[in-house]
């Protein structure tokens, strides 16, 4: 296993872990190495200093933790960043995930041949267009779905 520092192209920084480097660029080439914080799948390493532990015998005495804990992944750095957590829980609480079939369950219900209900999922963008061509209102979310978060 391997830990990397990453990065995003709005600044968050996060650290994940990979079986690999070659598993890390694999799943980085297929998009699926997203933005703990905000979702975004442009994600590089951040440059980061190798972990490395010296001796036992000649160990360094750890400093004292300080009294203020580091700021935690899941704590949102601004109001954009809250305001979008509070979003995606809402929309997570309150639809029906339905993941890659996302666009035969919309046109279902807008069809009447599935019940009438809140859903998000996975599209791609010529059945979203699609969808939006033939009159059925599909909106793109500003996060990852959860279940799809790495």
């Amino acid at each position: 296993m391997i830990q990397y520092t990453l990065t995003c192209s709005q600044n968050h920084r996060f650290d994940s872990w990979f079986q690999s480097a070659d598993a890390y660029e694999k799943l980085k080439a297929s998009k699926m190495v997203t933005c703990a914080v905000c979702g975004d799948a442009s994600v590089e390493k951040a440059l980061m200093a190798p972990r490395v532990q010296a001796a036992r015998s000649a160990a360094a005495p750890q400093p004292e933790p300080s009294e203020t804990p580091p700021p935690q992944l899941s704590t949102p750095a601004n109001a954009a960043e809250k305001a979008l957590g509070e979003l995606k829980k809402n929309i997570e609480q309150n639809s029906d995930y339905v993941g890659k079939d996302f666009a035969r369950e919309a046109r279902a219900i807008h069809t009447g041949d599935a019940p009438e209900r809140s859903i998000y999922g996975e599209a791609k963008p010529e059945e979203a267009k699609s969808l939006i061509e033939d009159g059925i209102s599909v909106s793109p979310l500003p996060f990852v779905p959860g279940r799809k978060s790495n």
